[in-house]
């Protein structure tokens, strides 16, 4: 099943459901997504059954939400500061070989040295899928922001003035939310664009914090339940009427190095994230960046992520943002 999240006639927020490849209906008071899965959760029931409890109402043509600018983020909170945008790298197969190749050293004496993105993916290798009730190694960890750093599907994802580069990162992002006890529930997996700033990023590795302080889109569907062991899609940027960069992406455990349960693991373990009433949106990571293939994408050029099983592809615009004077004032 998949579920979205669409602005309705008098900006309340509809629910739309579908099963892939069907046609959507709207889900009868639903109140948001985040109000059904709460429900769940919160009632120890599965969020199908909350959404057959409910039941439909009207069909919902979504190709005309898109094309009219009308879905939101398929999963929301009331209080965008209790949402979190978190994620992970060097989970992919070959992802280490594009992280590396940003970040290598340019002395003929570092060859003979592992950069510290190799050590981290080689750790993964080794120890990111362990065995039934064993831990396995933690991954590289960033955090991107909160729901105000959230961009909707088909709405721009603005760099800000000061970025060196405003690249895609096409990836699969797990959306949980928190039960009342404190335990994590994951609705299910979304299409997402981890944008950040990979510029920055090569100048020194300590600067992937700063490249990661950047907003983000998912969506527009939330495919409810486990991802497939073999994720395979596309990522493209478009430029006007022409393709100016087209790849496979792929994801899923098949061509991971850490398992997803593994990866929230590690992202769960901490009591901050674990807040009653909370949404987290948490990235899984990438093998396929246009920024690697030499490609600097333009205010203007549309991001595209498509993966045929998690219902439409997230398209998003790139923004830069015009300088801002930031000044802190004494009290």
């Amino acid at each position: 099943m998949l579920i979205s999240q669409i602005k309705g006639a008098n900006g309340e927020i509809v629910v739309a459901v579908r099963e892939q490849g069907g046609a959507a209906r709207s889900v009868k008071n639903a109140g948001s997504v985040y109000a059904l899965a709460m429900e769940a959760a919160d009632g120890g029931k599965s969020l199908a059954a909350v959404i057959e409890a409910h039941g439909y109402g009207d069909a919902v043509d979504l190709e005309k939400v898109y094309a009219e600018g009308r879905f939101l983020p398929p999963i929301t909170h009331p209080d965008a500061a209790h949402l979190h945008l978190t994620g992970t790298g060097l989970t992919h197969l070959g992802s280490a070989a594009t992280r590396d190749s940003m970040h290598k050293k340019t002395t003929e004496a570092a060859e003979e040295t592992l950069t510290d993105s190799m050590k981290m993916f080689k750790m993964g290798l080794e120890n990111g899928k362990p065995k039934a009730g064993e831990k396995g190694v933690q991954p590289e960890w960033f955090y991107k922001g909160n729901g105000y750093g959230t961009a909707a599907p088909g709405a721009p994802l603005v760099s800000p003035s000061f970025a060196l580069d405003g690249g895609e990162e096409p990836e699969m992002a797990g959306i949980y939310v928190i039960a009342k006890d404190g335990s994590p529930f994951r609705i299910g997996f979304a299409l997402s664009n981890e944008f950040s700033d990979h510029v920055t990023e090569r100048i020194n590795y300590l600067y992937l914090a700063h490249s990661k302080l950047r907003p983000a889109a998912y969506g527009p569907e939330i495919r409810i339940g486990a991802a497939p062991d073999d994720i395979r899609g596309t990522s493209r940027i478009k430029r006007g009427d022409k393709v100016i960069f087209e790849k496979p992406f792929l994801s899923g455990e098949a061509n991971m190095s850490h398992t997803f349960a593994n990866l929230e693991y590690h992202h769960f373990k901490y009591g901050i994230f674990r807040v009653p009433g909370d949404v987290h949106v948490h990235m899984f990571g990438t093998a396929t960046l246009s920024f690697a293939d030499g490609i600097k994408a333009e205010e203007g050029d549309v991001f595209e992520i498509e993966v045929a099983e998690f219902g439409l592809p997230l398209r998003n615009p790139l923004k830069v943002a015009a300088e801002e004077e930031i000044a802190v004032k004494q009290l």
